[in-house]
């Protein structure tokens, strides 16, 4: 039998800028609707539901996977094909690249960085190999060459020493005990104003909405519960990130599966997450919580479906208060919910769930289906 389609295991890197993107939403669409596929691949998701969650053909979800592991985060982006014959040989190409990542005080030039004009100079006046490029053609070939012009910035990587044991245990829970794992999670703040977002209108015609300078609402926060098994997502707004709302969510992830059987949560750091008497109840009522490692809240299969939340509910919206806002979050919950599976795939996992536990003769309530008649 053939081992399903799933991505690798994801380095710091990756995840942290699956993540980035996903949540910023700030990119192409193709860019945008690949990070979903990996990250919802990363999170256990089958390649079935991932079509469904972003509206793919399986076989596209299947080669931007395939091509992921083979080529890394260069998948992002599509390589269109076409246009004239290079006149620059692969050498010269290399060259370019190389002296446009290099700093230009390496090269006795009095400035920090290059631009596409000075860059063209220097290679244009270089004694030792002078190479006549125009600055489209130079911009063109160092996006070719995945070199763009970006801002420093710094790098966390994780520095916990558990990485791979906690890795190994939330992977352990997706693919091994799906129907057992659950994932949980905060975003926010939510306040209330005009959002930014984007929509269909007529070209030079768009949606516009007020801008507002006062904050008179509060903010909330969105506390989510994500089954894995059932590829069910629900959640409340609440005012606060804390123990109370953490505990909350917890029982009623418990209360998801009433048979007193182990389940598994997916959580992340939050020091409210890690609380003593939240770790003691777990432990009595069965509850596995497998936390991410530090700095890598990407593993937390919940993220992928977090995006097409606020990309849908919150980016172009203007609600006049906190209960639409929730209202209409809970909305889209719903549709999300009915439509998350296709209905052939749905029934036959309802038709397997039926097939074991009436081999285990246990039903739901946690009774014996003997006793129960």
């Amino acid at each position: 039998m053939a081992q399903p389609v799933k991505v690798r295991r994801l380095t710091d890197q990756e995840g942290q800028k699956l993540q980035r993107i996903v949540r910023r939403g700030s990119t192409s669409t193709v860019r945008y609707r690949r990070v979903v596929m990996l990250l919802a691949s990363a999170g256990g998701n089958a390649v079935p539901v991932i079509a469904r969650l972003v509206q793919a053909d399986e076989d596209t979800v299947r080669d931007v996977i395939h091509r992921f592991n083979e080529i890394g985060l260069a998948c992002l982006d599509p390589q269109w094909a076409g246009g004239r014959p290079r006149l620059l040989t692969p050498d010269d190409e290399d060259f370019v690249v190389q002296t446009a990542t290099t700093g230009p005080t390496k090269l006795g030039k009095p400035f920090t960085r290059w631009s596409v004009r000075k860059l063209a100079d220097h290679l244009r006046r270089n004694v030792s190999r002078p190479i006549r490029i125009g600055r489209e053609t130079l911009r063109c070939l160092l996006a070719r060459h995945s070199v763009t012009f970006q801002r420093t910035k710094t790098w966390k990587e994780s520095s916990d020493p558990d990485y791979d044991a906690k890795l190994d245990r939330i992977e352990y829970a997706l693919t091994q005990r799906p129907d057992r794992t659950f994932a949980f999670d905060e975003f926010g703040p939510l306040g209330i104003r005009p959002t930014a977002g984007s929509c269909w209108a007529k070209q030079g015609n768009p949606e516009r909405h007020p801008a507002t300078y006062h904050r008179t609402h509060g903010t909330t926060y969105f506390h989510g519960c994500y089954s894995v098994g059932d590829d069910t997502l629900w959640g409340v707004n609440r005012r606060r990130k804390g123990i109370s709302p953490t505990w909350s969510a917890l029982r009623t992830i418990r209360a998801a599966r009433p048979d007193g059987a182990p389940i598994y949560v997916v959580m992340d750091n939050l020091s409210a997450h890690k609380n003593w008497r939240i770790r003691r109840w777990a432990k009595k009522n069965k509850v596995e919580l497998c936390f991410t490692p530090t700095n890598a809240s990407w593993a937390n299969p919940i993220d992928a479906h977090f995006g097409p939340l606020r990309q849908f509910t919150l980016a172009n919206s203007h609600h006049p208060n906190h209960t639409v806002q929730t209202r209409e979050l809970h909305r889209y919950l719903r549709w999300r919910n009915a439509n998350a599976r296709h209905p052939d795939v749905l029934a036959a996992q309802q038709r397997e769930r039926a097939r074991v536990r009436s081999e285990r003769g246990i039903r739901w309530g946690g009774r014996p289906l003997a006793a129960a008649a």
